[in-house]
């Protein structure tokens, strides 16, 4: 962008998707804030959890990658896991192994977050969710429930509705400072790309973020998945997803979505090495446009190493063009 004027922009999510756009973010002329998710109960940030009463720090620590300017040793240091015969450090990252050290030196999570941001030379700021570790409860269909992040794709069932908690049972009420700042001070806010019951969803639960969402005047963009995911939106038209969002806050707050038009090879989906993708996402623009949306459609598509993901660039290069256009007609009105 060629003006002086730096614009605000809040990504949420979780998991693989969000350091994909964050990593194309950090080139624009913008503050950049990315809102993480701490409902994640597996692998090396669930034992961490557990044992040391931190937040899960996965999600972090692949933030912290996408907007460090740090040299590419450094970053390969930071997110090295060690290898399973590695007895009581098997499977955890270092990164993760830093990030909970500094939060018991420096007595919260926030000041750990930022002084490892200093060291690493992040380009923006990485807030979590919440300070504290949360639970993610998931109401399927038939009226049964599956606790933990980790275990609802495997029921294989419809979910209804997604729920957060605290460790102890109680709703999730409160977000980490500067979390609410960030969404109502955004110009443009980003949903995704991501899972969208087990990144997205456990953030807008909490409910003064889910509240902040529903009054930000910034324009609310959602990057629709690529993909269906198992045990999460098997048969997903992009309407479904969309859908599903504005169910849960009870508000149509999603401005535009990001479709992908390339199609996926079928013999490329059949030998994908990660088995929780199934099918291509359908497409219902008309579905999107009852929604209120407005659709952005362009070939989002990058192949590689195996799995059908998106095209930072592309992405990036739209999201930049919308910023230009919030410069000609103003953030969003629609909530005032």
């Amino acid at each position: 962008m060629t003006q002086n004027h730096k614009y605000k922009i809040t990504v949420i999510g979780g998991g693989t998707g969000l350091p994909v756009i964050l990593k194309g973010l950090k080139h624009l002329n913008a503050d950049i804030s990315a809102i993480v998710t701490v409902a994640d109960d597996g692998g090396s940030s669930g034992t961490l959890r557990n044992y040391i009463n931190v937040v899960p720090p996965g999600d972090i620590r692949n933030c912290m990658t996408a907007l460090s300017q740090w040299d590419q040793d450094l970053l390969d240091l930071f997110q090295y896991r060690f290898d399973s015969e590695d007895a009581f450090l098997a499977g955890h990252a270092i990164g993760n192994l830093i990030i909970a050290a500094l939060k018991e030196m420096k007595g919260s999570l926030n000041e750990a977050i930022q002084t490892l941001a200093k060291w690493m030379e992040i380009k923006g700021q990485i807030l979590p969710a919440a300070e504290e570790p949360l639970v993610l409860n998931a109401l399927f269909e038939d009226g049964t429930i599956a606790i933990g992040e980790s275990k609802i794709a495997g029921h294989r069932k419809k979910i209804q509705q997604v729920m957060v908690t605290t460790v102890d049972g109680d709703p999730a009420i409160k977000a980490s400072p500067q979390v609410v700042d960030a969404i109502l001070e955004a110009d443009m806010i980003v949903l995704g790309p991501g899972s969208l019951y087990t990144s997205i969803l456990p953030n807008l639960m909490i409910d003064e973020i889910g509240q902040a969402i529903c009054q930000t005047k910034a324009q609310v963009v959602y990057i629709c998945n690529i993909m269906t995911q198992l045990g999460e939106t098997e048969n997903f038209t992009d309407a479904n997803h969309v859908e599903v969002l504005h169910q849960h806050l009870n508000d149509h707050f999603i401005d535009t979505v990001l479709v992908n038009l390339s199609p996926v090879p079928e013999d490329y989906i059949l030998h994908q090495p990660n088995q929780e993708y199934l099918l291509q996402v359908r497409h219902d623009f008309k579905g999107l446009q009852d929604q209120g949306c407005h659709i952005i459609s362009s070939d989002f598509l990058n192949m590689k190493d195996g799995g059908a993901y998106h095209d930072t660039e592309e992405v990036v290069h739209e999201l930049d063009h919308l910023l230009d256009r919030i410069k000609l007609v103003g953030k969003n009105k629609k909530h005032q």
